[in-house]
């Protein structure tokens, strides 16, 4: 298997390991926090998830022959909730978003990687392309763990090592024990 599809495979299973961290997240909250906002300023998790949704359906829907930024995507909308955002249409565009991104990468060669796509006008290898998604997802999925973490709060169930836990999940998985690090 050569560099180039071995590339894909990771970044496959990284973008599935990011959805999942969200899903994750997104399962230890009521439906209704979804909506919840700290300020005017904090962007909600279910603003998040549409805006993840509508950068998605965009970026990789007709990926390699058309522009990134749709002329159909009204992305001003993601950052507003309608009327009817409910978590039933959240999660349906959601899903949608994450196969659009799923069916694009999952189709692309080798041979693609090179090859030139264009988002807002601005060409970027398939690589470059896939790269800057792939952070641009990260930094939000960090921010709906973040917000679930917090409006859990005590029912907050771990989604990597536990606080407090190193030992043990190395332990299990027959590493040797290192001695706790002191924090400076």
């Amino acid at each position: 298997m050569g560099l180039g599809i071995s590339y894909i495979q990771d970044v496959l299973v990284r973008l599935e390991e990011l959805k999942k961290l969200a899903e994750g997240a997104i399962a230890q909250i009521e439906p209704d926090q979804l909506f919840h906002t700290w300020d005017d300023e904090t962007n909600s998790i279910a603003i998040t998830m549409k805006h993840l949704s509508g950068n998605m359906r965009s970026r990789w829907r007709d990926f390699l022959t058309t522009d990134g930024e749709k002329p159909d995507r009204n992305r001003d909308s993601e950052f507003v909730v309608a009327t009817n955002d409910n978590p039933e249409t959240l999660f349906q565009r959601w899903h949608e978003g994450w196969k659009y991104l799923f069916e694009a990468l999952g189709s692309l060669s080798a041979e693609d990687l090179n090859r030139t796509v264009v988002i807002r006008n601005e060409p970027h290898t398939v690589y470059q392309a896939i790269n800057r998604q792939l952070i641009h997802y990260g930094v939000h999925v960090g921010q709906i763990v973040f917000m679930a973490k917090h409006l859990a709060a005590a029912h907050w169930k771990s989604l990597s090592v536990p606080r407090g836990k190193s030992q043990t999940f190395n332990r299990a998985r027959g590493l040797a024990d290192t001695p706790p690090q002191e924090s400076s």
